[in-house]
């Protein structure tokens, strides 16, 4: 795919009504907070620690029954 201008971007861009518009950000707000997110990656001893930390949480009762979460 080829790369697209600054000049090309905003002439698309403006051609699109309002609601087209706010969709298109709100797209774009998506895709930024998934990239940061990705680079915010944990380590394999972190991502265990919380694990073992959910497991404690469970076995000592602390947590929502599907139920509960249907109320």
């Amino acid at each position: 795919m080829e790369n697209i201008t600054e000049q090309e971007w905003t002439s698309y861009f403006m051609l699109l009504n309002e609601e087209q518009k706010k969709s298109v950000v709100l797209m774009l707000k998506v895709f930024l907070l998934g990239r940061s997110k990705e680079s915010q990656r944990i380590s394999i001893e972190q991502y265990n620690k919380e694990i073992e930390e959910a497991i404690a949480e469970i076995e000592a009762g602390q947590y929502n029954s599907h139920a509960e979460l249907k109320k």
